[in-house]
């Protein structure tokens, strides 16, 4: 009985390593010139972290990440008065330097990362260590594992967790990292260092009250809480982690935020009800892309008897294929701007096998420019989460 079971699981994990093979396969074929000139552009890249950059109104030092909250205004009462909030509005002069400069990483680090798996040259991989060691290991330029200090709002908070939303730019920097020990790139000390800052920074995720607060976020925060604690987990080996990310995409995220139909109500109610739809059923997809396995398989998984992240993609897919059908209110800011490369189109084709969203992953924009989508895009390269 045993055999039989070990011999049933060997060959679900043969055909869903086949088929996550075929697919990747297919993203290299069809897009191999721009995956090698986006690499390209990465390899001319110095390393660039957040002590280049410091903000007089933030209460942590040089080496603490630090942002405002995007929908923060001044209050028109007084210049001191705290801050008030005005949903979906962007305030451009808070201060989003770090934040830039985590997505710059986080584009930087993918785009090598894929270009090595298109190419095999190992040289774009030995250009992407300088700037792991840069964030996570040199004691000069790193970053302190933790965000204590982002999403503060002027005169009411010094940091808050809702900013830990912000650290979902370091997830290609984690698929780049395991591509690259694999690769046998990355020095043992090297390793040692870099690993060690992801299990401090899962340490603090998962114990500090902003961590446990976010975890338990209703909505697209709770969701990339789960997506950013199974990636960081998965390449510190953190099993305990894994098993508990699973079960809460399992009893939590999938039923009490997915409606019946497969939407998102608690995203529809916000003022840009696009956008976050869209982007909360990416982060779904990439939960179920990363803690799937043999035996659980969480892109086939149903709560509740209705709720399951295939018709979840189901719902969104037509607003994606043509927009101009999208029956709710337009977003209230970067309407024009959306949808764009989704993740959920490429890696919903590799699991249901559905060639129509690989077509239409495959006309959309991979390399969108606009700050407010590369804030909301982190898998950009999802070649190598394939």
């Amino acid at each position: 009985m045993i055999r039989n079971i070990f011999l049933l699981l060997l060959i679900m994990m043969t055909l869903g390593a086949s088929a996550q093979k075929r697919w990747r396969d297919q993203v290299i074929n069809d897009m191999r010139p721009a995956i090698l000139e986006r690499a390209a552009w990465a390899a001319k890249q110095e390393p660039e972290t957040i002590t280049a950059f410091r903000c007089d109104r933030s209460a942590g030092g040089m080496h603490d990440f630090y942002s405002e909250g995007d929908y923060w205004w001044p209050n028109p009462v007084s210049v001191d008065s705290p801050y008030i909030q005005k949903d979906g509005q962007s305030n451009p002069d808070n201060f989003v330097a770090h934040r830039q400069a985590m997505i710059r990483f986080s584009r930087i680090m993918g785009a090598l990362a894929a270009g090595y798996m298109a190419s095999q040259d190992k040289t774009y991989l030995e250009k992407a260590l300088l700037h792991a060691k840069a964030w996570f290991a040199d004691p000069a330029t790193m970053m302190h594992p933790n965000l204590q200090f982002a999403q503060a709002i002027k005169g009411r908070a010094t940091g808050r967790g809702i900013g830990i939303i912000d650290t979902i730019q370091l997830m290609e920097v984690v698929q780049a990292l395991k591509i690259m020990e694999k690769a046998g790139i990355i020095p043992a000390a090297d390793l040692v260092a870099i690993r060690s800052w992801f299990e401090q920074y899962l340490q603090w995720l998962t114990t500090h009250p902003y961590g446990k607060e976010e975890m338990k976020a209703a909505n697209n925060h709770g969701t990339c809480w789960v997506m950013q604690v199974a990636v960081f987990a998965s390449f510190t080996h953190n099993d305990s982690l894994l098993t508990f990310c699973t079960d809460r995409y399992k009893n939590v995220l999938l039923p009490s935020q997915m409606a019946v139909d497969g939407s998102f109500p608690l995203e529809l109610k916000r003022t840009k009800p696009y956008g976050y739809s869209l982007f909360n059923l990416d982060a779904m997809s990439t939960i179920c892309q990363v803690l799937s396995k043999p035996g659980d398989n969480l892109w086939a998984y149903t709560a509740e008897k209705t709720k399951m992240i295939s018709k979840g993609i189901s719902w969104m897919y037509p607003f994606v294929k043509d927009k101009n059908n999208w029956p709710f209110a337009h977003d209230i800011m970067y309407w024009e701007n959306w949808p764009v490369a989704q993740p959920f189109l490429i890696f919903g084709a590799a699991a249901y096998n559905k060639k129509e969203y690989y077509q239409t992953w495959l006309r959309l924009d991979h390399d969108p420019q606009v700050e407010e989508v590369l804030r909301n895009l982190p898998v950009r390269n999802p070649l190598i989460w394939l």
